[in-house]
């Protein structure tokens, strides 16, 4: 699914709540703040920044790297989110937490989308991890604020702990 298909405000909406500011830019141009190029949802500082093609699991994935990194890391934020194991987990599930803020979207589809583009998980699907195999993850991203002892996001951006940077 790409942000065309959503559309840019359920995504502005949702992101809103955490600082960020999705930016649409015009059809071939070259998204800036891109890791991987091409159609890939761009991070500058706290602007989410796609185009019509960029597909949502792209968007969601890179704001859900603003919404885990640590407060100093958001504070330079250009295009690399950098991170660890840990970290990319916990921004891949998060991202499928947020897909089911989108009417459209949903956790299905979203996983779908993961694993077409080549997310590659240790029980070889996102469902699959996410339904068996994120306990660490769930402890993660509690750990650090980012969702409830229900697994619901709590809508805020990771705090700093006094042994994490």
């Amino acid at each position: 699914m790409t942000v065309a298909e959503l559309g840019l405000e359920p995504l502005a909406d949702l992101l809103s709540v955490y600082g960020l500011a999705c930016e649409w830019i015009a059809e071939g141009t070259e998204i800036p703040g891109s890791y991987w190029g091409d159609r890939e949802a761009g991070v500058i500082g706290n602007r989410l920044i796609v185009r019509a093609d960029t597909p949502v699991h792209s968007a969601l994935h890179e704001a859900c790297h603003y919404i885990c990194m640590s407060p100093a890391r958001r504070d330079s934020l250009h295009t690399d989110a950098g991170g660890d194991y840990e970290e990319e987990n916990a921004v891949c599930y998060l991202q499928v937490l947020l897909a089911d803020e989108l009417q459209v979207v949903g956790r299905e589809k979203i996983m779908r989308d993961m694993d077409a583009w080549g997310y590659t998980f240790r029980l070889g699907s996102a469902q699959a991890w996410f339904d068996e195999d994120a306990g660490d993850t769930q402890s993660w991203l509690e750990g650090f604020g980012l969702i409830d002892e229900g697994g619901r996001p709590t809508w805020q951006l990771r705090r700093a702990r006094s042994d994490t940077a």
